[in-house]
């Protein structure tokens, strides 16, 4: 017999050099000593070329740094001409550098910190920023992004599998001309303001995130983006909660419904219903387990589908016949807590079990639960947008930024290149989606 495997060692726990993947790397060669010299320590043998020491710094530098440029200036006393040196070569001839709007979007849209507080964080670093021009920057840097942003939605309308979900916010300027709607005895067409996120899968493997805020729903938005479908393909799967704002009418997709907000439902009435609740959460255990076995083995959606059949659809077969049993042989109450979370069970019972039918259908919509966060970040730290267009600029970088994220992309060097390109950005948007524009970005370089 084989002896048994050894666990694996503990890590230092320490990030390795491969997780600074844009950082700059530099060579440094031993001084006076080159590869075949006499060794200078034992003075017979010789050197050779062995593996590198990797050592990693990180320096700390405000996020915006700023400098001064004394431009000698000479005139003539005869003509009165000046003559004024030249800016060194690279240098902007704008006072803010492009690269100053990609970074206050990633950080204002990206992390959630409001512009005030960037600036208050400038002040105190001597390099003066105020929170108005900080959005001119971005304003003025959004027409690159917002092309983009228009391609993407046309990319996720071709998409396989759409997730999709709303949180509210708050638009100022909507909410007062909501006011005094009321005030005058009309009623508006919307009360409601959400920010929709819809995370789309790709044929080719890539996700698309996009953000909607407004009065529209998450199905509303949805069913925007499946306009711009192709006609030839068949209908997408689409996953989301129960709620009806969420699904569409004018197109048809294979519907799918959260796994984990079933689950929530009997989670909320577990200290009133210790017994049957800890059933059923044993049962959803062992299905996730299936799952994650797939997600290790990293089987195809045909295999993922094929385990599912075999291993998790008999103990939900069984759990659909014991909350049955327990409406025929009124165990439960129906209007009781337990009642209401095991009838929710039943009553979505098809698009909650999906992934038994569908290859490469997910059990929940955690994928869109977790881009909410972001716009819930935004929400927690800012508050409100105080117009429609500032909602729109929102929207369009949280998209891009979120959508780098999901392809592995550095968001930072994206919309850098977006910003630095403009004019080729607005020629061919569908060149410079996060996962294709390095291509690009190269051969532009090279040819310049």
């Amino acid at each position: 017999a084989s002896p048994p495997a050894k666990p694996a060692a503990k890590g230092h726990g320490r990030n390795g050099a491969a997780k600074y993947g844009d950082a700059p790397l530099i060579e440094v060669a031993v001084p006076e000593l080159k590869s075949g010299d006499r060794c200078p320590g034992c003075l017979t043998g010789k050197v050779y070329d062995a593996p590198p020491r990797i050592v990693v710094k990180v320096v700390g530098q405000p996020p915006m740094m700023a400098t001064i440029y004394r431009l000698k200036r000479l005139r003539c006393r005869l003509c009165d001409e000046t003559f004024t040196a030249p800016l060194p070569d690279g240098i902007c001839a704008a006072k803010y550098d492009p690269s100053c709007a990609s970074l206050l979007a990633l950080v204002r849209y990206g992390s959630g910190l409001p512009f005030y507080r960037i600036e208050g964080l400038q002040a105190s670093l001597h390099v003066p920023l105020p929170d108005a021009t900080q959005w001119d920057l971005v304003v003025q840097a959004v027409p690159a992004p917002r092309a983009v942003f228009g391609e993407l939605i046309r990319q996720a309308g071709q998409g396989d599998l759409l997730h999709c979900d709303d949180t509210r916010a708050k638009i100022l300027s909507l909410i007062v001309a909501r006011n005094q709607l009321e005030a005058a005895g009309l009623a508006p067409e919307a009360k409601a303001i959400n920010t929709s996120g819809i995370v789309a899968v790709l044929a080719q493997g890539q996700h698309v995130a996009l953000y909607f805020t407004g009065h529209p729903h998450a199905g509303q938005n949805l069913s925007d983006i499946l306009a711009q479908r192709d006609p030839a393909l068949a209908p997408p799967m689409q996953m989301s909660d129960a709620l009806a704002c969420n699904f569409v009418s004018e197109f048809a997709t294979i519907i799918g419904k959260c796994l984990t907000h079933g689950r929530r439902q009997i989670v909320d009435v577990i200290a009133h219903f210790p017994q049957p609740c800890r059933y059923v959460i044993e049962i959803l255990a062992k299905v996730y387990a299936n799952d994650a076995h797939c997600r290790e083995e990293k089987l195809s959606s045909e295999q993922r589908l094929l385990t599912h059949q075999t291993h998790s659809a008999p103990p939900l077969r069984e759990l659909k016949d014991w909350i049955n049993d327990q409406f025929t042989k009124r165990l439960v109450e129906p209007n009781s807590g337990l009642g209401k979370a095991l009838n929710y069970l039943l009553k979505h019972w098809d698009g909650l079990t999906l992934f038994l039918r569908q290859a490469g259908a997910p059990l929940d919509n955690n994928l869109c639960e977790r881009a909410l966060k972001r716009a819930i970040l935004h929400r927690k730290n800012s508050l409100f947008y105080k117009t429609p267009k500032g909602a729109e600029v929102g929207d369009i970088y949280m998209s891009l930024i979120h959508t780098c994220q999901l392809c592995r992309v550095n968001p930072f060097a994206y919309l850098q290149a977006l910003h630095g390109h403009a004019r080729e950005v607005l020629a061919e948007a569908a060149l410079w989606l996060p996962w294709n524009y390095r291509c690009l970005l190269y051969t532009s370089d090279a040819a310049d």
